[in-house]
């Protein structure tokens, strides 16, 4: 998800509890907790600082997103508490445990996938049916304030409320693109799925051989065949991942990548991310500069 949906993540975790007994230091405390939990997976962006070997594209999202370092993040929290506020509350760890697991498990849902399960297996797990950015969770956010605002006393209730709404958003779509993705299967040899930014809406990428077909589509209509690639899979890509080492990353980090070899430029892209003729996921070389 995307770095506002994480924050509205950990506001919403803080307006959950109640604090009507505490005070400014335990406040701020659960403050700094939901909301630097909510955060602290994707502090592996600093990595590009000192990626020389074009590996950005495993780091991010991999082993500072793994479910089995969600703890460590915690007792950080748990620890910067006591030192910045001096309060000591078992409370806290569980706060920042459940914040970080619900950043890290969000992530799943949609396309760029997650190295959830590092590092005992570098599998980048994707479900697809939740866009990086969702409105649907900032709406229901939005409401949550609004209605919280009028009536504070009840607060907490109206944004545990809010995440029931969450869940149930998040089950109605990956139901639906569950379904979706069952429907492509006796045709196809690989399919990954990227959810719209409209609700119950999805792309879904499809390959055979060296055939990439995307189709817009979801449950209510009839598919729409949106592009049709060729890919070109005899081409020899040792000399691009010689060259662009962040291509072989992207080879392997992707469900599976279409091939490029036009006489003009070698490389690889990822069609997941296949808009308007071209993949922002693109790694290349120009052929008639190294020729």
């Amino acid at each position: 998800m995307d770095s506002i949906t994480h924050t509205l993540f950990g506001l919403a975790l803080y307006g959950a509890v109640d604090k009507t007994d505490m005070e400014k230091n335990q406040k701020r405390a659960y403050l700094l907790t939901a909301v630097g939990a909510s955060q602290i997976p994707d502090i592996d962006v600093i990595s590009q600082l000192w990626d020389n070997e074009g590996l950005y594209q495993m780091w991010h999202r991999g082993i500072t997103h793994s479910i089995f370092l969600t703890p460590v993040w915690a007792l950080i929290f748990l620890l910067l508490s006591f030192l910045l506020f001096k309060v000591k509350d078992l409370k806290l760890f569980f706060l920042g445990w459940v914040a970080v697991a619900i950043h890290n498990s969000s992530d799943l849902f949609n396309a760029w996938g997650t190295g959830y399960l590092e590092p005992f297996s570098s599998i980048r797990i994707t479900f697809g049916t939740i866009p990086i950015i969702d409105f649907v969770f900032w709406i229901i956010f939005a409401g949550a304030f609004i209605v919280s605002r009028k009536n504070k006393a009840k607060s907490p209730r109206f944004f545990k409320l809010a995440w029931v709404f969450i869940a149930l958003h998040v089950i109605v779509q990956s139901v639906q693109g569950w379904m979706l993705y069952n429907q492509y299967e006796d045709d196809y040899e690989q399919i990954a799925l990227s959810a719209g930014f409209i609700p119950w809406t999805y792309t879904v990428i499809t390959k055979n051989d060296s055939e990439v077909a995307i189709y817009q589509d979801n449950l209510f209509s009839d598919r729409k065949l949106q592009y049709e690639i060729s890919s070109a899979e005899e081409a020899d890509l040792n000399g691009l991942f010689e060259e662009k080492p962040e291509a072989r990353t992207l080879y392997e980090w992707s469900p599976f990548v279409v091939i490029v070899d036009d006489g003009e430029r070698l490389g690889v892209y990822d069609p997941r991310f296949y808009r308007n003729g071209q993949s922002f996921l693109f790694e290349y070389i120009d052929k008639t500069q190294t020729n």
